[in-house]
């Protein structure tokens, strides 16, 4: 080949891609394997694998432009809801019962997800391939490491490892494998992907509690059912999810019409929150604060027995305007992902009825692992959109010949 038809190779942007590529091995491949043993992988290894990408991007500058993605954010109903929850949250540090937590919480909560939106920034425009391909390999090992060690402790071979470790493990593994299914089925590896869930489901059936399972059949159902109605079902989630949040209160006086007492830990629980709103009814609209939940059940001042869910931690520390504002993030949020790529469409909802499952069945909302968890799981989701990009090879053009039919999908 004549020297000058020689390729350059371009140090820098070999390092920003060797970068970039490390951001997603850590993201996608080695942050769900170590959350598997460890409590803080997620909390450690996302700030690290973000930064990776984020430093990527400012060398090469193969992001999405800032002007192209703001527009689409700031006119989103769902941003709207999320700014407007934002400011009730440091409205809620006023009357909050403990001050200081609330306050930590309220930092590393925003901390947290503007380092999450920089990620969102910073992925590229068209994100390739080989890294992509890392998040399913990444699921399927932590799907047998999780079963590994779940078998394991149930002989007393790891005693180094709490059952709630493994838990938020297998709940990571079970929000991650829907983005990595749905890549793998855009590219037309449906046995793969199924491979790929099936090694998940099987993991769950060896978890500590019931709740991955329970996650990850109500995702597979719903991947099942929006493959073939992808508008209502996408209209039934986004419309449930809101009035579910909405309405919670609701079931507590009507599963609980003779107050305290019934048989029943789950309908005792409901009991609780009845007997809660009936003695400080203005409660009902402020919320008692950021961390309230959690800081009085260790305090006492809260009932153990009280229900730990996304939908109680909403009404019980935001109140009302808390609770519509988190419905309309959320109907908004289904809405904005069912209108991106159709073949996602039943990936993007069975993970966010998976992840609805574990919120409204005991996973803590503000747990900075769950929130950090659910911000990795959608940088995932972003860099799957963006993988998208070309649906079929283009057509070779010989010399002499038309090129009216050369198109590229």
């Amino acid at each position: 080949m004549p020297r000058n038809q020689r390729k350059t190779v371009d140090p820098v942007l070999s390092a920003a891609a060797l970068l970039r590529r490390i951001g997603f091995m850590l993201l996608l491949t080695v942050l769900p394997v170590f959350a598997m043993v460890s409590r803080r992988a997620v909390v450690l290894l996302m700030p690290i694998a973000v930064s990776l990408i984020i430093v990527a991007a400012l060398i090469d500058g193969q992001q999405r432009p800032f002007a192209r993605v703001n527009r689409r954010f700031a006119a989103s109903p769902p941003v709207l809801a999320t700014l407007i929850l934002t400011m009730w949250i440091g409205m809620s540090l006023i009357w909050a019962p403990y001050p200081d937590p609330a306050l930590s919480r309220a930092v590393s909560l925003v901390a947290t997800a503007a380092l999450g939106l920089a990620g969102y920034y910073a992925l590229s425009d068209r994100t390739r391939s080989a890294n992509l391909y890392l998040l399913p390999i990444g699921v399927a090992a932590a799907a047998v490491t999780g079963a590994l060690v779940a078998l394991a402790m149930t002989r007393g071979a790891v005693p180094g490892i709490a059952p709630v470790a493994l838990e938020r493990g297998m709940a990571l593994a079970v929000l991650a494998v829907w983005p990595a299914t749905a890549w793998m089925h855009s590219r037309g590896r449906d046995a793969q992907a199924l491979v790929v869930a099936a090694s998940v489901g099987l993991m769950t059936l060896l978890a500590p509690t019931w709740l991955p399972l329970v996650a990850f059949i109500a995702g597979a159902f719903v991947w099942v059912l929006a493959a073939s109605y992808p508008r209502a079902m996408t209209a039934i989630l986004a419309t449930g999810a809101a009035v579910m949040v909405v309405s919670a209160p609701l079931f507590a006086f009507i599963a609980t019409p003779l107050g305290p007492g019934v048989t029943g830990g789950g309908i005792n629980a409901l009991a609780v929150w009845r007997e809660i709103m009936l003695d400080d009814p203005l409660r009902i609209v402020t919320g008692y604060g950021l961390e309230a939940a959690q800081r009085s059940r260790m305090a006492g001042d809260l009932p153990w027995n009280a229900p730990n869910s996304l939908l109680f931690e909403i009404w019980y520390e935001l109140g009302i305007v808390g609770a519509v504002a988190i419905a309309i993030a959320l109907a908004g949020a289904v809405r904005a992902a069912a209108r991106r790529q159709p073949i996602l469409i039943p990936g993007g909802l069975a993970c966010f009825t998976s992840a609805f499952t574990f919120a409204a069945l005991g996973i803590a909302s503000t747990q900075m692992w769950w929130i950090t968890g659910l911000i990795v799981v959608a940088l995932a989701f972003v860099a799957v959109t963006r993988g998208q990009f070309r649906t079929s090879r283009p057509k070779m053009v010989f010399p002499g010949k038309p090129a009216a039919d050369d198109t590229v999908g």
